[in-house]
């Protein structure tokens, strides 16, 4: 294909994370950015030299000169720009979490249902990168050549570092992120989906804010983002899935450790070490099962996430290319973010929360977008 043109909004720590990747495409260009903050811009000026830079992202759009945008802004600012990038027609990377709501994101998807008959052809993807890194995509590749036979117990842990710092310290407050087990979580809540072929029917929770951020209080309010949290969720069809969520664990050798149990089998994907295994009921005993090191030797730009940033733009790249559509569409990102809002609210209610409580149509009647 001929040079995609990009502009970025929002150039914040991810945002410069987006224009490196892009920086190591062959046929990729950044050349506008955008930011409100002075010191960001300037950062990402630095980083695509050649970009035309503008305050606000309107001006940006005005200029008629990108083929497609990258959103990196804040998560409570993603349904207005997105309201002004797809309406514009060019094609759309929006950084998770979709949107910090539901409603926020069932407007989205409107909106974009309402905006394809003018732009037909126009991308709109959801930056839920995780599906790329080499092992976990090995993982669910494996998984859906029936490795391990029907899927029935898929668990998911996240070890970590607390949050970073960003700008104006938005990511302290639950307001502005969607909360931890949306900002932090649709990543896991969408995998679950993906391997387990089903929108979810149920989500029970429990967490809490125990060791991080709880002495920082920013224009005097305190920092209320959850630190720690354990997710079970329900499917339709009998599957289940738990997340073990821990932001005080750097102290570890795996950050992500990924698991799928069905009746024929386990499979598990280890993050940062790389490592996917397989063992088969009847042919494998514990201790014996195969083991490799998984990488992707397309990956020109290893980033923050492993490479999973570059293969998605990669995958976005072919999707405009092909016009075959958006490879993660916005009900994937509608769904992983309703999965952590459920989360949430089951932890402020002591209660198991039905999908159907959050969403208009009944969970399970929507197959997966990827099916």
């Amino acid at each position: 294909m001929s040079t995609l043109r990009y502009g970025v909004i929002g150039t914040g720590m991810m945002g410069i994370e987006h224009i490196e990747n892009i920086n190591a495409i062959d046929n990729a260009e950044v050349v506008a950015v955008s930011d409100p903050n002075d010191g960001s811009l300037a950062e990402a000026v630095k980083r695509a030299p050649g970009a035309r830079a503008f305050p606000d992202h309107v001006e940006l759009l005005a200029t008629g000169e990108v083929d497609a945008v990258v959103i990196a802004s804040p998560n409570h600012t993603h349904r207005s720009v997105l309201e002004d990038v797809v309406t514009a027609g060019v094609h759309t990377l929006i950084e998770k979490p979709l949107c910090t709501t539901v409603d926020d994101c069932l407007a989205v998807i409107k909106m974009a249902d309402e905006v394809r008959a003018e732009h037909p052809d126009q991308v709109v993807q959801v930056g839920l990168e995780y599906r790329h890194m080499p092992p976990v995509a090995r993982l669910v590749e494996e998984v859906r050549g029936g490795a391990v036979g029907t899927p029935r117990m898929v668990a998911m842990r996240e070890h970590r570092f607390p949050f970073l710092v960003k700008v104006d310290n938005w990511n302290r407050f639950s307001v502005n992120t969607g909360g931890t087990l949306v900002e932090k979580c649709c990543h896991f809540f969408d995998l679950m989906n993906l391997v387990i072929g089903e929108r979810p029917r149920r989500v029970m929770a429990s967490g809490a804010q125990d060791v991080n951020h709880r002495d920082e209080v920013y224009d005097g309010r305190p920092s209320d983002i959850l630190d720690n949290a354990f997710v079970i969720v329900d499917y339709p069809g009998g599957a289940r899935a738990m997340l073990d969520l821990c932001m005080f664990a750097e102290a570890t050798h795996n950050q992500e450790e990924l698991v799928v149990v069905g009746d024929g089998g386990k499979v598990e994907a280890l993050v940062p070490e790389g490592v996917y295994r397989r063992g088969r009921r009847g042919e494998n005993w514990i201790g014996q099962v195969h083991s490799e090191h998984v990488d992707d030797g397309h990956i020109a730009y290893q980033g923050l996430h492993h490479g999973s940033s570059y293969l998605e733009h990669l995958e976005f790249m072919a999707a405009i290319e092909s016009g075959a559509g958006a490879p993660v569409t916005l009900e994937d990102g509608l769904w992983s973010v309703a999965m952590g809002v459920a989360a949430h609210r089951s932890i402020d209610e002591g209660r198991p929360i039905e999908m159907s409580e959050l969403l208009p149509v009944p969970a399970g009647d929507a197959q997966h977008g990827q099916e």
